[in-house]
């Protein structure tokens, strides 16, 4: 079973390698029981946002993670996706300045993604 960290990293590449813009990860683990992280991501087109999912859920899959609900693919504005102790949002570049997570989950501490992409 692979740890929520490595998990993290394994997601963080797959966004950046289909250019998901400004990733963010909030570490949520003592505020929320739905997840250890949430990551954060916006694409600029639904296309994008799309291939961004995809990605990722291959990624999830081949770490050996069981990929549970993805919601919101058909419209592509807004995408959620459960991969167990992350919980995926990938925005339409529009849409995620309108919910602004970041803000509404302010009290997570954010974790530094630099370090996880090339």
């Amino acid at each position: 079973m692979i740890e929520s960290k490595e998990l993290l990293e394994v997601v963080v590449k797959a966004i950046d390698d289909k250019r998901g813009e400004e990733i963010m990860a909030l570490d949520v683990q003592g505020i929320s029981l739905l997840a250890d992280y949430f990551v954060i991501c916006h694409g600029n087109s639904e296309k994008q946002v799309g291939a961004i999912v995809d990605e990722v859920a291959d990624a999830a899959r081949k770490a050996g993670v069981e990929v549970g609900r993805i919601e919101g693919k058909d419209s592509g504005k807004w995408v959620l996706a459960d991969l167990g102790d992350i919980v995926l949002h990938v925005f339409h570049g529009e849409e995620r300045s309108f919910y602004n997570l970041e803000k509404l989950w302010s009290d997570a501490p954010l974790v530094d993604v630099t370090g996880m992409v090339d």
